[in-house]
């Protein structure tokens, strides 16, 4: 069928493609200026209703064959593009205009068109690479992400060095699916995995198995240096990423890293330097000899213990002992890029080296990146992209836990007089008051993650067909993304808490291909000036492999650390694949350059689906119709006003293994058997299907200095799947199903402006505004409750029909109702750029998120363990607040619900551009400092209201003593050669 399909579809294309006659031409030559005569490099010089164009060399200038009476257009990215007629001319001095509003900023629309800004019928966040890392650089790429794209939802998994941050674009897309965008670097399709490191089996966080999504591991997307990235295009929904299949039910984010351009070879070398602080500290109770006998235990021992530490000057804020640090930051990069007639090429190498504000933990990254653009001949062109990165980090003990272990745990019931320091020998003393002593499991554990990984892509353009009005295109796009992932954890003998496993060592070996391609075939008709017809047609292919071994060993010998030197082993492997393939048409129509028509279809099928050969159709369809192009609004007051409305389809493949019931191993007699899951598969299961509608309005004034951009979405997810517990008549104790609906509705609204433009003084700046509501219309099985921690007891989600499809359920005093909702009521951010002398830039970025529960059981632990700052202060009542929380607890989970409400200086850089530097072979240096994540206003009483510990999935904004967020100063110099 596909080969059938794909053959009548060039069949058309070839069959539209008209035979023309070229005109007599002649030679026309220019140069492209901007600003005070700056040449503008690598801009496009096209002739209209022709396939004819050219590009501007480093100095601005240009030669085109003509034919005599042509208008040719100019453009280029940051300028307002320019149409001029040539009659008679032959030599053109051209100026670009700034694009304050960005109108000619060009955006994807498929896997190989794309269309202007002012044309676009759907709202496309796009991210620069000034706005990305020139202000004050995260620590890591999908940290660097945080409060910059509007409808996004974006929460920290944890403050350990490496990163790992969960990120949900206008509302839920699934419960038990993936949630999270697709990432697409220069064509390819780039896996974001989380992979555990096995430290359930010393935690118990999750209920069974040694793997939990509670250990906060990484986002291997974390992996990506956002220093080599051009710009980031954000497509939010189904309408606008419909054509990328099933992996985009999240939506897409699309990564473009640097190329390079003809002209001189250009060098940068940059270095930052900097240190870490944690945001906030929440503070320890200030024991008395009368409160210190109130602790569980014998009233007159805590009361000699107390008395005694404070004789000998030995009270300890251990809190501040353990996270108060301020670790060293370095970040090295040199980069290369330039080009001849034929060739550019891009070459960066890079290293990162970050301490963490916990002893013994950090991150580093190497990264090697080499991007090479060759022109084969005048219709051939080959582009190829490669990155090699090496990446470790050491994440610590931290999280959720049943056995009281991890770092926040532990402290959370030791009082600032316990003693936990080691004596002269180096040997630590056992924890009277936790089953840890976090000193010494800070010392002696190590949790590291290591990564070895290349991703590869490559990009095919061929020119099959060429005329003054049409042009055919063959476009090949894929590669591959491998990565090796090592996870080594040891927990010696000698803890504390191993005085019964004798020691473990948990190793994970995690081998990981993904592979994608999309072969396409495009043509350009240009039957007159006043239509332009884009018609695609092609098929794609998606593959994943995925092998997890992770061995846990016990009674580990003294000093050793192979799982081998062990009294006893487990071994489990976790083993998944996909195949992925769709067959794409789309057509683009724009009508008297005002209107633009935008239709497609995807046909898509998966080998996660029920039926692995069915093939599943998601259409998608748009419009914009620009006023002021059509001559209907003159220009004056209004520089554009656009209406635009678009609509698609998208779909989430079933998890993996939920088609079927597996079977486990199991010991019968003393031969090894099988039996059957407990775990119910559904034969027939289909992917869930999300459809979006997207309408808004576009409008720029001033000559552009002032633009607007209105948006209203709403987008209904159908068969959604849930994980539900069927009749006890069964047989399971669980079982896949489509189990209902959901909708998620909202509005993005953006500003951007120049207020100050003067010879000495330029301010831009951009403002959005952003919130989602969600409500399950349908649900076939009756409510679940995912993603808690205590149950209705603290607090926990639960999927109801009728409600918010992320509502906090929990008691509330009068037995169970809603609590709240881990939503925000609203996001709002602003970017500014105020420029002084074209020298001195200052650069700032604000997040102000409102509204929205966590279910914080971080402050809760701690009251629990008698050690919150305010444990002691008076309440109306009389009691101590600690009492009167405690009393709550197994009646009302509001206190666990609290309101994560901010607003954060993300970012704010003040840089100094030397472009007259005192050597000649320096073009110019550039010399700043910044603050990142340094201030926030907030009331919640956690480490950081941006918190998300259960994972990347469905259930966020769970705090339960992370490791806490930190934030970073930084000192930056780079040179240009």
């Amino acid at each position: 069928m596909r080969n059938r399909l794909l053959f009548i579809i060039i069949w058309v294309l070839i069959t539209i493609i008209p035979v023309s006659l070229f005109a007599q031409n002649k030679t026309l030559s220019g140069t492209v200026t901007a600003g005070d005569n700056i040449p503008v490099p690598g801009a496009t010089i096209v002739v209209k209703n022709s396939s004819q164009a050219v590009a501007s060399d480093i100095n601005g200038k240009f030669t085109i064959s003509i034919p005599e009476n042509a208008v040719v257009i100019v453009s280029a990215i940051g300028y307002k593009t320019q149409i001029i007629s040539v009659s008679g001319l032959t030599n053109l001095q051209i100026k670009l205009a700034e694009d304050v509003s960005r109108l000619d900023e060009v955006i994807v629309t498929g896997l190989s068109t794309s269309v202007k800004r002012k044309n676009l019928a759907n709202s496309v966040a796009v991210i620069g690479s000034k706005e990305l890392s020139g202000t004050a650089p995260a620590q890591t790429f999908d940290a660097a992400l945080e409060g910059k794209i509007p409808g996004a939802n974006i929460n920290a998994n944890t403050g350990s060095p490496g990163g790992g941050v969960s990120v949900k674009l206008r509302g839920v897309t699934s419960v038990y699916g993936n949630t999270q965008p697709l990432y697409v670097v220069d064509g390819v399709f780039v896996d974001n995995t989380a992979t555990s490191g096995g430290l359930n089996a010393v935690t118990q966080a999750g209920t069974t198995g040694a793997t939990s999504n509670q250990d906060n591991p990484s986002s291997r997307i974390a992996d990506i240096r956002a220093e080599d990235i051009d710009n980031i295009e954000i497509l939010k929904g189904a309408s606008a990423a419909a054509i990328y299949g099933s992996k985009a039910a999240g939506g897409v984010i699309i990564i473009t890293t640097k190329r390079g351009k003809q002209g001189r070879t250009n060098v940068t070398l940059s270095q930052d330097v900097g240190f870490l602080k944690p945001i906030k500290l929440l503070g320890v109770r200030q024991f008395t000899a009368q409160t210190a006998a109130t602790l569980p235990g014998d009233s007159a021992t805590l009361t000699n213990q107390f008395l005694a530490a404070q004789s000998k000057g030995q009270i300890y804020d251990y809190e501040k002992e353990i996270y108060d640090h301020t670790p060293l930051t370095t970040n090295t990069v040199l980069s290369m890029s330039g080009g001849g007639e034929k060739t550019g090429f891009y070459f960066s190498v890079a290293r990162k080296d970050e301490g963490g504000i916990v002893d013994r933990t950090g991150y580093n990254n190497t990264s090697v990146r080499l991007n090479l653009d060759h022109k084969i001949s005048d219709n051939i062109k080959l582009g190829v992209s490669s990155n090699y990165i090496n990446s470790s980090a050491d994440r610590g003990l931290f999280g959720n836990d049943n056995a009281g272990v991890t770092t926040g745990i532990a402290l959370s019931s030791t009082p600032d007089f316990a003693q936990l320091h080691p004596d002269a020998d180096g040997n630590y003393p056992n924890n009277p008051f936790a089953a840890s002593n976090p000193l010494q499991t800070i010392a002696l554990m190590q949790n590291n993650e290591s990564v070895n990984r290349f991703i590869m892509g490559a990009n095919l353009e061929v020119v099959l067909q060429k005329s003054n009005r049409s042009n055919t295109k063959f476009i090949g796009r894929g590669g591959f993304d491998f990565y090796n992932l090592q996870t080594s954890v040891l927990f010696p003998s000698v803890l504390q808490f191993e005085a019964v496993n004798k020691g473990e060592s948990i190793q994970g070996s995690t081998k990981n291909l993904n592979t994608n391609y999309i072969f396409s075939l495009v043509n350009t008709f240009t039957p007159s000036d006043k239509l332009s017809l884009t018609s695609s047609a092609g098929i794609t292919q998606e593959t994943g492999d995925y092998n997890n071994l992770l061995d846990v060993a016990t009674q580990v010998i003294s000093g050793q650390s192979n799982v081998d030197q062990a009294g006893a082993l487990t071994a489990t492997q976790l083993r998944t694949k996909y195949l992925n393939g769709g067959i794409f048409i789309q057509e683009e129509a724009n009508i008297i350059n005002a209107i633009t028509l935008t239709g497609g279809l995807r046909f898509d099928r998966s080998s996660n689906n029920g039926d692995v050969s069915k093939y599943y159709l998601y259409p998608k369809a748009g419009i914009s119709w620009n006023l002021t192009d059509m001559g209907i609004v003159k220009e004056g007051l209004f520089e554009s006003i656009k209406l635009r409305a678009a609509y698609g389809q998208a779909n989430n493949v079933p998890a993996y293994g939920s088609k079927f019931t597996s079977l486990g191993v199991s010991n019968i007699a003393g031969f090894p058997g099988l039996l059957v899951n407990t775990q119910e598969g559904q034969a027939d299961i289909k992917p869930e299907r999300q459809g979006e509608f997207e309408t808004g309005v576009d409008f720029s004034l001033l000559k552009g200095r002032l633009g607007f951009e209105l948006t209203y979405y709403q987008k209904n997810i159908s068969d959604f799947l849930l994980l539900t517990t069927p009749p006890p008549s069964s047989g399971f104790a669980q079982q896949w199903v489509n189990a209902g609906n959901l909708t998620n509705h909202g509005v993005e609204l953006g500003m951007n402006a120049r207020p100050i433009e003067s010879k000495d003084v330029v301010w831009n700046t951009t403002v959005s505004f952003w919130l989602n509501r969600s409500n399950v219309t349908k649900l076939i099985v009756p409510p679940v409750q995912l993603g808690s921690v205590g149950g209705v007891l603290l607090g926990t989600f639960q999927i109801e029909q009728g409600r918010s499809a992320t509502q906090i359920v929990g008691l509330n005093g009068h037995g169970v109702g809603p609590l709240g909702d881990t939503e925000p009521t609203f996001q709002m951010n602003t970017y500014n750029e105020v420029t002084f002398f074209k020298k001195l830039s200052l650069r700032f970025l604000l997040h102000w998120k409102y509204g929205g529960q966590n279910v914080n059981v971080t402050t809760l632990q701690n009251v629990f363990g008698s050690t919150s700052a305010d444990y002691d202060k008076p309440t109306p009542s009389g009691l101590p607040y600690g009492v009167t929380q405690l009393m709550q607890v197994g009646s009302d989970a509001h206190q666990t619900v609290e309101t994560s409400t901010y607003l954060r200086f993300r970012e704010i850089g003040l840089y100094y551009t030397f472009n007259r530097p005192p050597v000649s072979y320096i073009k110019s240096i550039n010399v700043g400092v910044s603050l990142h994540n340094y201030f926030t206003i907030t009331k919640y009483k956690g480490y950081d209201p941006e918190v998300s510990n259960f994972g990347t999935g469905f259930s966020s904004g769970i705090d339960i003593d992370p490791y806490p967020s930190s934030k970073q100063a930084a000192f930056h110099i780079s040179l240009s050669f």
